[in-house]
């Protein structure tokens, strides 16, 4: 048995046709899902969520608090510091942003759909 939440993943992107399209593709391949316009937004919906999610999938460029700004918060709180971050972005990754903000993927925009289920079923397994 999994612990409860375990395939509930949150999208973190200001563009709503991106996050509410990855919501639906992700409900469609058996995830629960939750989402947010940015990074002030994903901390408060995180501080509430009960279970947390399994994996939050974070778009960089936001508005009022962008990606790595909500990376850091994330990573000072306990309880929130051990949910994996796939940070998607239209910039590539150059010079290892990704490793800097310990996150456990990078996916490129335009978004490779098939690249992007794998990443999160590797992330929340089905049991």
């Amino acid at each position: 048995m999994t612990p409860a939440g375990w395939r509930r993943v949150m999208i973190v992107d200001d563009d709503a046709d991106i996050r509410e399209s990855l919501m639906e593709f992700l409900e469609d391949h058996g995830f629960e899902t939750m989402g947010a316009r940015d990074g002030q937004e994903a901390l408060d919906t995180l501080g509430a969520a009960d279970p947390p999610p399994c994996l939050i999938i974070l778009d960089l460029m936001m508005p009022k608090m962008d990606g790595q700004t909500f990376r850091e918060k994330q990573l000072e709180q306990a309880p929130l510091a051990g949910i994996p971050v796939i940070v998607i972005s239209a910039y590539r990754d150059p010079g290892g942003a990704s490793r800097e903000m310990r996150a456990a993927a990078w996916i490129p925009k335009p978004l490779n759909l098939p690249v992007l289920l794998r990443a999160v079923r590797d992330r929340c397994p089905v049991a």
